[in-house]
């Protein structure tokens, strides 16, 4: 019997999602895991309740949104693996743990770019609020390459 029954994978086709993509999709491989892939398009104008009509044409949101799942289960499929694709908009931290929770996922994958402290001050951005919303193990793929040679490397950290 294997550890991951379900696995989520989170991606936005940027490099670390690609990454986090890669290592979803051995794991999902090797476990023969029922497979989710989520994709959150984080717009502020969507979270922030503006009226996105008169900045943004809808259609061309959709149309990224499923440009990015269809890219993402494109490359799992060249894997053999198949997965069942979600889309939400709005702020990642809530969706993430949403969807793991519905989806009784066992194991979420998401990919993740090292940044200094002001950086991430300053935009806002607390990801390791991700680990305190959810019960299951967080695989995080990170680049070796992004990482600060004064900190510990660390490229898989998990919570069960």
């Amino acid at each position: 019997m294997s550890a991951f029954r379900c696995i989520l994978l989170c991606y936005d086709a940027t490099r670390e999602g690609r990454r986090a993509l890669r290592h979803g999709a051995s794991l999902a491989e090797r476990t023969r895991a029922e497979t989710h892939l989520l994709a959150v398009l984080n717009s502020p104008a969507w979270s922030q309740g503006v009226d996105i009509a008169s900045a943004v044409p809808l259609d061309a949101l959709d149309q990224s949104a499923r440009e990015i799942l269809r890219d993402g289960i494109e490359k799992l499929a060249a894997r053999r693996v198949v997965a069942t694709p979600h889309f939400a908009v709005g702020d990642p931290l809530d969706h993430i743990p949403f969807f793991a929770r519905e989806l009784k996922a066992d194991l979420i994958v998401v990919g993740h770019r090292r940044t200094g402290p002001i950086r991430r001050w300053w935009s806002g951005k607390n990801d390791r609020l991700l680990l305190d919303r959810v019960s299951c193990a967080v695989l995080v793929a990170m680049d070796p390459e992004d990482a600060d040679a004064r900190e510990p490397l660390e490229t898989v950290t998990a919570r069960a």
